[in-house]
């Protein structure tokens, strides 16, 4: 059996050679497993590829840059029956691996995850930011969205087997493959098994953006799973809107606040609904999630048309309510507006109509590719 070890590397000149050397190679011999170490060297323009090579290492070089570009190229040149993964800036422990992938080896599990935070964090190597807030809040998220089970949803080091690897399909080229991967597992029930590790800092100036990739985490989890994000809030907005701007219309007295309020809530709500579609069509359409029920009818009975024409009704009644707001005014002089609540229904209506309209051709954008795919 051989295990295939990828590790990604962005000028890690000075550190990727140490990295690659702590593979205990002996001891994976030992317990009769071959062993090879890939370094995808991510369009470094440092001499990480030569230190690399020097340690003993396969370079394989990815010109495209991103975390998943990497490990994808990576994972392609593997040939291990078992593959490893992990940073190439010395904080994750490539000398325990004998011991991490007993799992794999024992037949408990076809994934594995290291954790950080059952295991013993050093001092300096994780920012008291991700620690205790960011990758705890995207764990859980990542848990109450996908039912993983895992503590440290975030952790670098992992190991598959070759099996598991070819029933996961990875397309993401960014710092969200790895909440990609870890969804993909769950999705195609693997059976999943974590490992606490030791975790050291890293050497070299880190390449991570807190917020930037903390978003790009969040954003994918939408794109699987937009319903809790925007679906179910959408609508309750959409719903109390619609209920409180009806009763301020239908009352018949003046009650703006109520109807701001109304209105605001009305389009906000919308705004979700439309993008809970378009997250939905997105990654059905690209491949990257299953759509719901839902979205799969409003996707099969798609029509620009069907759109463009509630839009324009929409559109048309806001502007006739707004023409008789603005004669009824001009009657008077141009003297104090007292039409003040027909003119927000004839703004809440117009806007209504331009988001259906410009959703409409959006969502009909998403679709060419799909059709393409389908050959239509």
């Amino acid at each position: 059996m051989k295990v295939s070890v990828v590790i990604p590397a962005l000028n890690e000149e000075g550190i990727v050679g140490k990295t690659v050397l702590t593979v205990p190679i002996a001891k994976l011999n030992d317990i009769g497993l071959e062993t090879e170490i890939l370094v995808v060297d991510n369009a470094s323009t440092d001499n990480t590829s030569k230190e690399a090579s020097e340690a003993g290492a396969r370079v394989v070089l990815e010109p495209k840059r991103g975390y998943g570009n990497a490990y994808r190229r990576g994972f392609k040149e593997a040939q291990g029956d078992i593959i490893v993964m992990g940073d190439a800036d010395g904080t994750y422990p490539f000398d325990e691996m004998a011991e991490f992938i007993q799992p794999i080896l024992k037949g408990d599990a076809e994934f594995i995850m290291g954790s950080r935070l059952k295991g013993d964090i050093r001092p300096g190597a994780m920012p008291a930011l991700h620690k205790y807030i960011g990758n705890p809040f995207l764990t859980w998220v990542l848990n109450a969205l996908f039912h993983t089970g895992i503590s440290d949803a975030h952790c670098g080091m992992r190991a598959m087997t070759r099996e598991a690897l070819n029933k996961m399909h990875l397309k993401t080229a960014g710092m969200e493959f790895a909440s990609e991967m870890v969804i993909e597992a769950s999705r195609k029930k693997l059976k999943i098994a974590e490992v606490p590790i030791t975790y050291y800092p890293r050497e070299g100036e880190s390449k991570l953006s807190s917020f930037s990739d903390g978003w790009r985490h969040l954003r994918f989890m939408m794109m699987y799973r937009p319903g809790p994000f925007l679906l179910i809030p959408g609508a309750v907005a959409l719903l109390l809107g619609i209920l409180l701007t009806a009763v301020v219309m239908l009352q018949g007295i003046s009650r703006m606040h109520s109807l701001m309020l109304g209105g605001l809530l009305l389009l906000i709500g919308y705004q979700m609904l439309l993008s809970w579609i378009y997250f939905g069509a997105f990654g059905a359409a690209y491949g990257f999630s299953r759509s719901s029920g839902t979205i799969k009818k409003i996707m099969s009975y798609h029509s620009l048309e069907k759109e463009l024409f509630l839009g324009v009704i929409l559109l048309t009644i806001g502007i006739i309510i707004g023409l008789n707001v603005l004669y009824n005014w001009s009657t008077g002089g141009f003297g104090p507006l007292y039409q003040i609540q027909s003119t927000v229904l004839a703004m809440i209506l117009s806007i209504l109509g331009i988001q259906t309209i410009f959703s409409g051709m959006f969502l009909s954008l998403l679709l060419l590719n799909k059709e393409e795919k389908n050959g239509k």
